[in-house]
């Protein structure tokens, strides 16, 4: 029988509480969250430094959560993955391949927008 989904304020609580248990399992099991939870810590004070305007400010913030969003997804769908079996699948490579090449270029994303601020601040460039 299909598990009865929770509505209205009950919803937003388990959704809350399930989104805090991802959180907790990728701190756990991954790494990489790890080390880019790390770079983000250090990355969100020097982003109100380096900013000299809202949206300048804005969008280096924007960028170091969205390589937390991405390493997010990419666990997920290596956790899907391995789910489903362990063994060699090109299928299986494929995803797991893709995965890792969004927070590669999500981690670029952000390289070139903060060199871009950067640069900007520096030079007085426009």
């Amino acid at each position: 029988m299909a598990k009865k989904s929770a509505r209205g304020l009950q919803r937003l609580v388990d959704a809350t509480v399930y989104s805090f248990k991802g959180l907790r399992a990728a701190w756990s099991q991954e790494e990489a969250f790890r080390q880019e939870i790390l770079m983000v810590l250090v990355l969100v004070p020097a982003a109100f430094w380096l900013g000299r305007t809202t949206a300048q400010r804005i969008l280096l913030l924007a960028t170091c959560f969205l390589v937390l969003i991405v390493e997010l997804l990419n666990s997920a769908i290596e956790s899907v993955v391995d789910r489903i079996g362990e063994e060699d699948h090109p299928l299986s490579g494929r995803a797991k391949d893709m995965g890792s090449a969004a927070v590669l270029m999500s981690l670029i994303a952000t390289a070139l927008v903060w060199g871009l601020v950067a640069w900007q601040r520096w030079t007085g460039g426009p």
